[in-house]
């Protein structure tokens, strides 16, 4: 997996502060940083920072489909490859267990 973007935060919480995006340009590979209506490129490198939030990654052709979790999620009763209920992706739609009074 090759890291393709950073969602940073700067501020006391979640709730309040500022956000801004670091990504990398799949067509051109050069990475951008984004804050507010300013862009302007910058390094892998500055991609992360202290205040990485969130961190998104892109499977590269011809790596696992699961990452190599394929065994770890086989030892503990997790079908990777399909069940009920789940879509290409591996994904397995829940059902809502509402309460009915």
């Amino acid at each position: 997996m090759q890291l393709c973007g950073v969602s940073e935060h700067m501020g006391p919480t979640a709730n309040s502060g500022h956000y801004t995006a670091t990504v990398r340009n799949c067509k051109d590979s050069r990475w951008y940083r984004y804050n507010d209506a300013h862009v302007g490129e910058t390094t892998a490198d500055a991609a992360v920072t202290g205040g990485a939030y969130l961190l998104f990654y892109e499977r590269l052709k011809g790596s696992a489909r699961w990452g190599g979790m394929e065994k770890l999620m086989k030892e503990r009763n997790a079908e990777p490859y399909g069940g009920p209920n789940t879509d290409q992706d591996g994904f397995t739609t829940v059902k809502s267990k509402k309460k009915r009074h």
